[in-house]
């Protein structure tokens, strides 16, 4: 990434995106070789864009209300960008991934389930499989930030911080924020407070896996971020989480898998 001239959305790919690491594990998950992507809430689809490098057969099609965003990296001809409501996207997908908390844009289980419901139709009905990312455990409604610095290559730091800026867990409704700040030699250059704000439902795992079964998925996992391992050629392997006790921290964030069968 070039980074001499960039803007809020190149600092979100460089600290909070990882499509290298994203992508083994959406193959993992699926399980069966998915080539077609649908991307919701895509933003720039950096995703997507890196989704079709693997092979000639690999599409993508992204959906998001943000014009500058979806042009950040221009076209592709096997990208095919909507601006469009998600719950008005028809084309047919392998897999349809939801990242970066974006499942909190559908603030009640009526406006959840609907889109759940458009999800599985969207769908192929072999294997067919939506994933979604959440966060939970005991400092889900806690307020404060968490802080990141990320080297930009050229001896510029980029500080990152995720804010929990308002939480209500008698509602589910959180307010986030990220900033970035730029230094260099220890001077601050340029600051991006507020640079993305999030209004959004903080779902529970349990009630995203209520949700997708009445949607009509036919089961419900639940996968740590992170794979059990990783081999030579890159090919991610990763089992869904049995022992929660166990296998996840007092914080979590995690991704939940619905198939169409």
């Amino acid at each position: 990434m070039d980074l001499t001239a960039f803007d809020k959305h190149d600092l979100y790919e460089l600290c909070v995106q990882n499509p290298e690491a994203c992508i083994p594990l959406l193959n993992a998950i699926h399980g069966n070789a998915p080539k077609i992507l649908a991307e919701d809430f895509a933003g720039t689809a950096i995703l997507s864009h890196q989704w079709v490098e693997q092979s000639d057969q690999h599409h993508a099609i992204c959906v998001d209300l943000d014009q500058e965003a979806l042009d950040k990296h221009g076209t592709h001809p096997r990208i095919k960008k909507q601006l469009i409501n998600v719950n008005d996207a028809t084309d047919q997908a392998d897999i349809l991934f939801v990242g970066n908390f974006s499942i909190g844009y559908h603030h009640t289980r009526a406006e959840l389930v609907t889109y759940l419901k458009q999800a599985h139709a969207r769908l192929k009905a072999n294997n067919g499989t939506f994933l979604c990312d959440t966060y939970g455990g005991e400092n889900a409604y806690t307020l404060g930030g968490v802080h990141r610095p990320t080297p930009m290559g050229d001896g510029r730091l980029c500080r990152y911080t995720w804010e929990q800026r308002d939480a209500n867990p008698l509602t589910g409704m959180v307010t986030d924020v990220i900033h970035f700040r730029i230094e260099h030699a220890g001077t601050i250059t340029e600051e991006y407070d507020d640079a993305f704000t999030y209004h959004w439902r903080l779902w529970s795992v349990p009630e995203l896996k209520d949700a997708m079964l009445e949607a009509g998925f036919t089961k419900v996992q639940c996968f740590a971020k992170l794979p059990d391992a990783v081999d030579d050629e890159g090919n991610a392997y990763i089992n869904p989480i049995e022992d929660p006790q166990e296998e996840l921290e007092e914080s979590f964030i995690v991704l939940i898998a619905a198939r169409t069968s």
